[in-house]
């Protein structure tokens, strides 16, 4: 049973793997051209850091041993669904979620990453992409989201990392004003 606050909004984390050159695990939903940062909602009684260790092995199948927590964001971040993604039969109405966000550096082997630990798997594929990849290429409704969280969380990687991601970031951002 998930849990959704009186205003609407289902508890839960997001989940940003990082590995050594500072690129993130960008996974695809299954069957779905969507791609996301894996993303969880709380269990009645659970905690954020329970709830993150939970969906990694979940959707991931990566164990707590395989990665290392770098830290999450210091509030929840919260996004709105659009009306056709709200489930109006199911009560209460969730209308939206409000995520911990954690970073977390893979320590394990890549060759550990499994999505059909559980009968309803969510990815059936992923990849390395550039830190700063996901904010223009995750669902428009979570951009936000995925920007405050990827700001907040960057101060948590070594400062030649942060440093490369910045600079193209900035690189990025011209040629897309350039392109659009």
């Amino acid at each position: 049973m998930s849990v959704i606050d009186e205003k609407g909004f289902r508890a839960g984390v997001g989940i940003i793997v990082a590995n050594n050159c500072g690129q993130v695990l960008w996974a695809r939903r299954i069957g779905q051209h969507a791609w996301q940062f894996p993303q969880g909602g709380l269990q009645l009684g659970e905690t954020p850091q329970q709830a993150l260790f939970r969906e990694l092995y979940e959707e991931l199948g990566l164990q707590d041993s395989d990665v290392e927590l770098l830290g999450g964001t210091k509030n929840c971040l919260y996004y709105w669904l659009p009306p056709h993604f709200q489930r109006s039969h199911v009560q209460p109405l969730c209308i939206g979620q409000k995520q911990t966000w954690f970073l977390l550096r893979l320590v394990g082997d890549t060759e550990k990453i499994c999505f059909n630990v559980t009968r309803s798997p969510e990815f059936d594929r992923w990849r390395w992409v550039s830190y700063w990849y996901p904010i223009k290429h995750v669902i428009t409704f979570k951009r936000h989201v995925y920007r405050r969280a990827l700001e907040e969380l960057s101060t948590l990687l070594p400062v030649d990392i942060v440093q490369l991601k910045r600079v193209h970031k900035a690189a990025n951002s011209s040629a897309l004003e350039k392109v659009e």
